[in-house]
C-alpha cells in the first residue's frame, strides 16, 4: 500500500497529486491519501451545464471560495482550506464492470468506523435538499432532530483502476454553510444550510489531525504500507 501525505502548494498540483494514486493501483500498488485541500468551491461537470454557472462562481469568489471546475459530475462541495478533509483510496480492477458496489460499501464502512470511533454516530444516507447529493453519504442528526450531511462517496472506474474518493466536514460549518447557500441559489438548486453538518458539531474533534489519522488507518486496513511519500509540506 502506497500512502500519500500533505499537499502540493496549488489547487492544480494538489489535484495532480491525487492521480497519481491512479497511476500507482493501476502498476498494482493500492494507494491511499486523506488530506486538507486548499479553500476552493469544487463544481461539478453539471453544474456548468447550468444557467446561473457564472453567477455560482462569483458568489463563491465573492467568499472568499476560488471556484474550480472537477471532471467528474456531482455537484459543488466546499472546502474551507483548514479544517475540511478530503480522502482517496485506489485500488487496481480487473474487470472494470464489476466491484463498483463492494468498494463503496467498504470505503463507507471503514468511514463509519474512524467516525465512531472519534465520537459521532453517522447514519447512512443524507437529509433532504442537502449539498452534492448522492446515495453515498453519511449524516448524523442533531438534538434538535435535524439530520446534518458530513460525508459524501463518489467512484471513478478506468479499465485498470478504481479511486473512491470523499470529503469529509470535519468544522466551520458556518461559513461552508454560507458559501454553499450562496452557490446553490445561484445555480437554482435546493439546498437547506442546516443539513450541513461537521464532525465537530457531531461531537467529534473540531482539529482535522486526529481524524485525519483516523482516516488513514481504516482506509489502509490490513494492507502493508511499503511507502510514504510527502506531496509537499502543507497539511
Amino acid at each position: 500500500m502506497r500512502v500519500l501525505r500533505g499537499r502540493a502548494d496549488s489547487i492544480a498540483a494538489d489535484r495532480d497529486a491525487t492521480k497519481r494514486l491512479l497511476a500507482s493501483a493501476a502498476d498494482g500498488e493500492p494507494a491511499v491519501r486523506v488530506w486538507v485541500p486548499h479553500r476552493q468551491i469544487a463544481f461539478g461537470r453539471r453544474d456548468a451545464e447550468l444557467e446561473g454557472y457564472d453567477r455560482a462562481r462569483e458568489a463563491a469568489d465573492d467568499r472568499g471560495f476560488p471556484p474550480i471546475e472537477r471532471s467528474v459530475g456531482g455537484r459543488a462541495v466546499a472546502y474551507d482550506g483548514e479544517t475540511t478533509l478530503a480522502f482517496a483510496r485506489a485500488e487496481p480492477v480487473e474487470e472494470y464492470r464489476r466491484g463498483t458496489t463492494d468498494r463503496y460499501e467498504r470505503a463507507t464502512a471503514a468511514v463509519e468506523r474512524a467516525l465512531e470511533g472519534l465520537g459521532p454516530s453517522p447514519v447512512r444516507g443524507e437529509p433532504d435538499d442537502a449539498f452534492c447529493p448522492g446515495t453515498h453519504s453519511l449524516s448524523t442528526e442533531g438534538k434538535d432532530g435535524q439530520r446534518r450531511k458530513l460525508v459524501g462517496i463518489a467512484q471513478r472506474v478506468r479499465q485498470d483502476a478504481a479511486l473512491v474518493a470523499g470529503v469529509v466536514l470535519v468544522a466551520n460549518r458556518s461559513a461552508l454553510a454560507d458559501v454553499l447557500e450562496g452557490v446553490y441559489d445561484a445555480l437554482g438548486l435546493s439546498l437547506e444550510p442546516a443539513s450541513v453538518g461537521t464532525v465537530a458539531d457531531a461531537g467529534g474533534p473540531a482539529d482535522p489531525g486526529p481524524v485525519r489519522a483516523a482516516l488513514e488507518d481504516v482506509l489502509i486496513g490490513d494492507a502493508a504500507v511499503g511507502s510514504v511519500d510527502d506531496v509537499q509540506s502543507g497539511p
